[in-house]
Parts: C-alpha cells; sequence; structure tokens
C-alpha cells in the first residue's frame, strides 16, 4: 500500500467534503433552489483531476 503526503490527504478530504450531499433541511429552507450538489460525482466513473507531483 503506497503512503499519501500530507499535501495529498487535504486536496483527498477536500474533495471529500465537497461531494457531500446537500442537507435536507437546507432544500426545504431554500425552497429547494439548491437541490443537489454541483460538486457530486460518481467515485467509479469520474476520477479526481488533482495534479499529482
Amino acid at each position: 500500500m503506497s503512503k499519501k503526503s500530507r499535501e495529498k490527504k487535504v486536496r483527498l478530504g477536500k474533495k471529500i467534503k465537497q461531494a457531500r450531499r446537500i442537507p435536507l433541511v437546507a432544500m426545504l429552507k431554500t425552497h429547494r433552489k439548491k437541490q443537489f450538489n454541483l460538486f457530486a460525482r460518481n467515485w467509479r466513473r469520474h476520477k479526481l483531476k488533482m495534479n499529482l507531483k
């Protein structure tokens, strides 16, 4: 298993947080103006596009 650098972990963590689903309460408060997360992705099809060095 490979070791990840601290920078790579931070980037992966950020992408995971961006891909979270929108809470139901937020949808209801905005009258469903925000129905889905634009950053959501299918991890099987869409890989992260990051500059890995």
